[in-house]
């Protein structure tokens, strides 16, 4: 018996052995397809700087934020004194008003009081020439009968071409009362009236210029300027980094540049959330290689050309932060489109 339980105990090792050497190659060549279907690549995480400076020029009144607070859309970052802006305003608008009121002026036409007063001078100038012809005609008859020297002819002569004159200048006064103002005055009076509307609304804008606001959701990096400072539009007040979209800027060597495509899914990871990871994808493949930048954590060679790739992430925590280390694994996969704001609901 002891030659046959020799014999079985061999096969029962040998069983053991194919067990155990299948089960390696098993695991090997798993390890070795989920290998091929990652890429793992190094970068820093990215994001969009504003600076932001005010658009008119004055001392700083006051300023609402510090470094490091984070910033709402449209929230008010500070404002520059309004005294020079304000009398702006207000001498435009005294302005605006003065040449409203000559417009009306003009386009309501010639007053009641007017007209009676012009046809009044006409009717006077006409009795004036009336008596004045009188006198002409008994003075010409006293001259032919030489009761009174030719002088006195012309005198009333004379004094009846006056009349004439004034009766002719009371009728056109007249009819430039029933008339009215010329067209080209009132349009002239259009234009004064829309180039201070002009002016008004440029000096509002300047007004409103005073106040700074955030252009979009971020974090206050950095505080340049202070209460008391003279602000330019040239000179920033505040840097701000935009919230969204934030990216791994990262490179691809480019022996790898074949596996990686706009749309690919990509997992982020990062120290400082040891154990979490954050969805990403491809969103952008720089069209032009470069030499491996230094502050790139690769095994690779640092002299291999390499691609610059940003993997969008989603950051519901915001907990990305400009300038962090991120390793990204790249599931080559996967050729999806880039996801939609939804997607990002679900990082971890």
């Amino acid at each position: 018996m002891a030659p046959e339980k020799k014999r079985i105990a061999r096969v029962v090792i040998l069983l053991i052995v194919i067990a155990a050497a299948s089960t390696a190659g098993y695991r090997y060549w798993k390890n070795s397809n989920t290998a091929t279907d990652t890429l793992t690549l190094y970068g820093n995480v990215d994001m969009r700087e504003v600076q932001l400076a005010f658009m008119v020029q004055d001392r700083i009144a006051e300023l609402d934020v510090n470094e490091g607070e984070h910033v709402s859309q449209g929230q008010q970052l500070g404002r520059l004194e309004t005294t020079r802006f304000e009398s702006v305003v207000q001498e435009l608008e005294a302005r605006l008003e003065q040449a409203r009121q000559q417009l009306e002026e003009l386009e309501t036409g010639s007053r009641p009081q007017e007209i009676r007063k012009a046809r009044a001078d006409v009717a006077a100038a006409k009795a004036s020439l009336l008596d004045t012809e009188q006198r002409y005609r008994r003075t010409k008859e006293l001259v032919r009968k030489k009761v009174s020297p030719q002088q006195s002819l012309d005198d009333a002569r004379s004094q009846l071409d006056v009349a004439k004159a004034k009766l002719k200048a009371a009728e056109e006064a007249l009819s430039l009362v029933l008339e009215g103002p010329r067209k080209e005055t009132i349009a002239a009076a259009r234009a004064n009236v829309a180039q201070i509307e002009a002016l008004l609304k440029r000096a509002r804008k300047d007004l409103d210029d005073t106040k700074l606001f955030a252009p979009a959701n971020g974090v206050v990096r950095s505080r340049i300027l202070e209460p008391g400072d003279i602000a330019t539009p040239s000179r920033p007040v505040f840097t701000l980094a935009k919230l969204e979209p934030v990216w791994i800027r990262t490179y691809v060597p480019e022996t790898h540049l074949g596996n990686v495509v706009p749309g690919m899914q990509a997992k982020i990871s990062t120290d400082s959330t040891p154990g979490s990871s954050y969805k990403g994808w491809v969103g952008y493949i720089s069209p032009s290689a470069e030499f491996t930048p230094k502050n790139v954590e690769t095994p690779a060679l640092r002299t291999r050309l390499v691609y610059q790739v940003w993997i969008y992430a989603c950051n519901p925590d915001n907990k990305l932060r400009l300038g962090m280390p991120a390793t990204v694994e790249l599931d080559t996969r996967s050729t999806q489109a880039d996801p939609d704001a939804s997607a990002c609901s679900g990082a971890q």
